[in-house]
């Protein structure tokens, strides 16, 4: 069934304010004068060679999901074309291992997609139609009538101020507005896909969820399986460094964003005594070497921490009464800690306690279906260092099933983003049901 635009329903309670003061007649901040890395992209209906019929989804919208485990890029990029392909696509997501020749599966992707405009990013892991894969390609397409968006790059993430962030999402914003009459940024989303290695995606986070100006934000940190040597975002047929990309769209159909996570604030507290912020690295806990101090807390020997260790064991601070978690990525040849967020001297931490993740995941698709009923798609930005845990406590296939349940589409990342934060071991998304009927 096809789905018009006319009508557009969503469920959001984000309310962000735009900063930056005036704009010219152009929709941006007057203080900006250079904006020579941004690139924008308008949504251009493409025709898909193959459609494939066996994966689309029961119901409005129209949507198609799939993936390939082929480990040759030519094959892989075939196989998900001919699941989720089709004559009315208008949008391709795509979430590709690094462990393909990039350059290789960019060229195939560009062949087997043509020109429907194709996003995406290298992942820790991806997620598809049959829950948690590795070493493979996801991807989803939505129909034309699905969504009416926009979507663009962002080159320098590492280097972007405030202002050229706001820009970049503002602009995106505006050109939206002139297409969807009426407009109304809550019944409009936006989805983050942002290089993990950036080290800067805070800033990047904050500047575009004010840019925004209400349209909730979701998104994720591109991955590299665990071997944190490069991340890239997709977009233009083209695997770019120190970048990300954002989609904005107005969709007919009921959706929300989402956040949870499995951890609470634990009795224990920390300081953090020494750092070195803009490498988020900590360099002392409590007065100790980070590291040491750090296993001494969570009652293990220095030599016992990996990657497993801090998937289980996280920081919590809170901000503004709410909790979020700081996740460890590796220790230091000098006992010095590296953290996927960001740091500073001073900082308060708590050893985190956990919670069920399982009960949590199935309590927060249980809110999603009283807010939009059972979800059609589900676009999930999923935590690498959560994926270890159910590795590690053997609930992997069990979380896998509630997934494909859901229909969940994405990747493990480096890092996720809600709202105008930048979170660890964290599950976010976007999660879209089928449009309600006309009474």
């Amino acid at each position: 069934m096809t789905v018009g635009c006319a009508r557009r329903s969503g469920v959001t309670t984000t309310t962000p304010n735009i900063q930056g003061g005036e704009y010219d007649a152009g929709g941006l901040p007057r203080a900006i004068i250079s904006v020579n890395s941004l690139m924008l992209h308008k949504a251009v209906p493409g025709i898909m060679r193959q459609p494939a019929a066996e994966t689309v989804l029961a119901c409005e919208p129209q949507v198609r999901i799939g993936s390939s485990a082929q480990p040759v890029p030519a094959a892989a990029a075939a196989e998900l074309q001919r699941q989720i392909g089709h004559e009315q696509a208008g949008l391709a997501l795509a979430f590709v291992s690094s462990r393909y020749d990039r350059d290789a599966l960019a060229r195939d992707l560009r062949r087997e997609f043509g020109a429907l405009p194709l996003i995406g990013c290298t992942t820790a892991g991806e997620i598809g139609p049959l829950g948690y894969m590795d070493g493979g390609l996801s991807g989803l397409t939505f129909g034309r009538d699905d969504l009416i968006y926009e979507v663009g790059l962002i080159e320098g993430v590492s280097r972007l101020d405030n202002r050229r962030g706001q820009a970049f999402a503002y602009g995106l914003r505006q050109r939206l507005a002139q297409r969807v009459e009426p407009f109304d940024p809550n019944r409009c989303f936006a989805l983050l896909l942002i290089d993990g290695l950036c080290g800067h995606e805070e800033p990047v986070a904050r500047a575009i969820h004010d840019g925004l100006g209400g349209i909730a934000m979701a998104g994720g940190s591109a991955g590299d399986g665990l071997d944190f040597r490069q991340t890239t975002v997709l977009y233009d047929g083209r695997f770019h460094t120190d970048a990300a990309v954002l989609l904005v769209a107005a969709t007919p159909h009921p959706f929300t964003t989402f956040k949870t996570q499995h951890f609470v604030c634990g009795a224990q507290r920390m300081v953090l005594s020494g750092a070195i912020p803009e490498q988020r690295i900590a360099t002392e806990i409590n007065g100790f070497p980070a590291a040491r101090e750090y296993a001494r807390a969570i009652g293990l020997e220095l030599s016992q921490l990996d990657p497993m260790v801090f998937s289980a064991h996280p920081m919590v601070v809170k901000v503004g009464g709410a909790e979020f978690v700081r996740s460890i990525q590796k220790v230091n040849p000098d006992g010095s800690l590296t953290f996927f967020c960001a740091i500073d001297e001073g900082i308060v931490f708590n050893v985190a306690q956990g919670v069920d993740l399982v009960d949590n995941l199935n309590s927060l698709f249980g809110d999603i279906e009283q807010r939009i009923g059972p979800p059609r798609l589900v676009i999930g930005c999923d935590c690498i260092l959560r994926r270890l845990e159910l590795v590690q406590n053997g609930a992997i296939d069990k979380v896998s099933a509630i997934l494909r349940q859901h229909h969940v589409v994405g990747f493990s990342t480096y890092g996720e983003q809600f709202r105008g934060m930048h979170v660890n071991q964290t599950f976010t998304g976007i999660a879209i049901g089928a449009r309600r009927a006309a009474a």
